[in-house]
Parts: structure tokens; C-alpha cells; sequence
């Protein structure tokens, strides 16, 4: 085991693919001689060379395109968007290209591209580079979607989003790159989780929490206040945003009969809301109240001075805990 960060876990994991097939490559605006703007991908283009870890133009379209030409040539392209808000202009490719490609095909064209993404706030920074844009590919049939929440998931699951056959929108929480975490470097990806699998990093028994990305670690904190009050919180990590693991979510709600869900990004038609109404459907006759969602706001990501006012906290999570549970002084709080 080592003890690495994130943003170190996502390069070990890079410089892993590169080394055990050279049909890997890597692009993006930076990454090469720079090492990425948040560093991740430092040192690789020395170990590898500028043949396959390449700084591209300033131009999203132009590097997701050129992915897809790659992949189609049998090559695994492995792109950096460099900030999350930079993803649009290669939304067009993404959408109607990357995600579409193999059904378009009958199954004969597979598109083995990876498309990380450092994504959501809580690092200061300014307009457009602090995004959470994930329900846009959710909603998107074709595409794979996971959020890293940890260096063991980020090293393992790029891994596995390398080797799929399936494109895959990865996401990177950026608070999160310098958290550290015990890392195994020798794990076999044959018997880790799949991707797509979410899981239960606490168990409780009195209400559920579902988030993802860095909102686990303040579901974590929220959990370990709950306790103080003798109030016992299960967490569920989704890892994956599209599949969602509803097997696992569902299961935790029949047991608590009270379920939280929280994400940064928006309210309206978030993962959030699809979770609600799966949870809903699913789980309708074992629920004691009605499922809330704490999210960030419906309005655009706001300035980084009132980022602390967006992203929801531990104290708008444990008033919708209080209201799920229907203790008085949380209802009449609104998250």
C-alpha cells in the first residue's frame, strides 16, 4: 500500500496504462511539458514521450475529435478537459459523435475513449472553472459517467475506464486533489468492483445518504455529527453516475426507510431528481417521509466568494436529515 494523493493516484494510474499498452495515448491542452494545471499529469511526457502524451491546442472540439479518430484506429486516447467549464465546445462532439458511434454502427465501431474532466468547485477559482455539468452527460444514452471520490477509486477506476470499450466521461473532484488516501498499486482489476457498482462506505440503520465525488467526504462528516445526537447515518458513494447502481441505493432505503440524496450541481433535473424518483418507484412502500435533496442552487455557478453559499454543507445536510426524520428543528429549514 502507499499513501498517495488523488491527483497522484490519477497519474499513477495514467503512467500504469501507458506502460502496459501502447495503444494508450494521452491529450489535452497542458498536459506535457506543464504536467496539467492541477499537475496531475506531471512527469509523463518525459517517462513516455511527446508521441503519447501530447499538449494540444487550445481547442475542446478539436481534442475530442480527434480522439474519436484515434479510437476508431484502434488507438485508447485518454483526453483532459482542463477546467469543467471548458467541456461545451466539445459538447457537440461528445453528444452526437462519442456517445452515438456504436449503436450508429450496429455494435461493429466500439469507442474506447476516456474524457476526464476536473470538475465542481471548492478551490476559488474563477468564471467557467468551477463547473458540475454531470446530469448534461447523464441524460446522455451511450456514455458511461463515474466521480472518483477517493485516490483507491481514482486509480483503480481509470483503470477500468481505459480498458472499457465503452467511452467514459471521468470525473475528478478538484477539492479533492490533494486529499490522500491508502492506495494499492498492484490491484488486480479482475477482482476489484466494477465500475458502474455504487457502495456503502458507512452503515447506519436510521436514514440514507446517496451523494458522490467530494459531497462523500461532507456526507462523511455529517454522519460522524448525526452520531453525537445518537442518530446512525448510512452513506452510499454512487461512484457511477449513469449506470446508476439502484440495486445498492434501493437496498439501504428498504432497510432505513428514510433516504437524503446531495450533490454541488443544481436542483432542476439533476442526478438527484433521478434518484428521487427511482428511489420512488422502487422503494414507494418502504418509506416512512418523503426523500430531500440538497443541492447547489438554481442559478450559474456563482463567483468564488459565494461558492460556500452554493455548495450545500454539513449543516444543510443534517437539517434535511432532521426533516426526514421528522424531528422539529429541521422542518422548517429549506435547503
Amino acid at each position: 500500500m502507499s499513501t498517495l494523493t488523488l491527483g497522484s493516484a490519477i497519474n499513477a494510474a495514467l503512467a500504469r496504462t501507458l506502460q502496459d499498452d501502447d495503444k494508450v495515448l494521452l491529450m489535452g491542452e497542458d498536459i506535457g511539458k506543464l504536467g496539467g494545471v492541477f499537475r496531475v499529469t506531471d512527469g509523463l511526457q518525459q517517462r513516455f514521450g511527446a508521441q503519447r502524451v501530447i499538449d494540444s491546442p487550445l481547442a475542446e472540439a478539436g481534442i475530442v475529435g480527434t480522439a474519436v479518430g484515434l479510437a476508431l484506429r484502434g488507438y485508447r486516447p485518454v483526453v483532459e478537459i482542463q477546467f469543467d467549464g471548458f467541456v461545451y465546445p466539445a459538447f457537440d462532439q461528445i453528444v452526437c459523435q462519442v456517445a452515438k458511434l456504436h449503436y450508429r454502427s450496429n455494435g461493429r465501431i466500439r469507442m474506447p475513449l476516456v474524457i476526464r474532466i476536473p470538475w465542481a468547485g471548492g478551490v476559488g477559482a474563477a468564471e467557467h472553472h468551477s463547473e458540475s455539468p454531470e446530469a448534461y452527460f447523464v441524460h446522455t444514452a451511450g456514455l458511461r459517467v463515474v466521480a472518483a471520490s477517493n485516490p483507491q477509486d481514482a486509480y483503480v477506476m481509470l483503470r477500468q475506464a481505459v480498458a472499457s470499450d465503452d467511452p467514459v466521461i471521468f470525473f475528478e473532484p478538484k477539492r479533492l486533489y490533494h486529499s490522500k488516501g491508502e492506495v494499492d498499486l498492484d490491484a488486480d482489476l479482475a477482482d476489484a468492483p466494477p465500475m458502474h457498482l455504487a457502495r456503502v462506505v458507512r452503515e447506519g440503520t436510521d436514514a440514507t445518504i446517496v451523494t458522490y465525488g467530494a459531497q462523500v467526504r461532507t456526507a462523511m462528516d455529517a454522519a460522524l455529527a448525526a452520531e453525537d445526537e445518537g442518530i446512525s447515518l448510512e452513506v452510499i458513494d454512487l461512484r457511477s453516475l449513469s449506470p446508476l447502481d439502484m440495486n445498492t441505493v434501493a437496498a439501504s432505503v428498504r432497510k432505513t426507510g428514510r433516504v437524503v440524496v446531495t450533490h454541488e450541481a443544481a436542483r432542476e433535473a439533476g442526478v438527484g431528481a433521478e434518484l428521487v424518483a427511482s428511489i420512488t418507484e422502487q422503494c414507494f412502500h418502504h418509506l416512512e417521509t418523503p426523500p430531500q435533496r440538497v443541492t447547489g442552487h438554481d442559478i450559474p455557478y456563482p463567483p468564488s466568494k459565494l461558492e460556500k453559499h452554493h455548495v450545500p454543507d454539513l449543516d444543510r445536510i443534517l437539517h434535511a436529515v432532521d426533516r426526514v426524520l421528522e424531528r422539529e428543528a429541521g422542518s422548517e429549514v429549506r435547503s
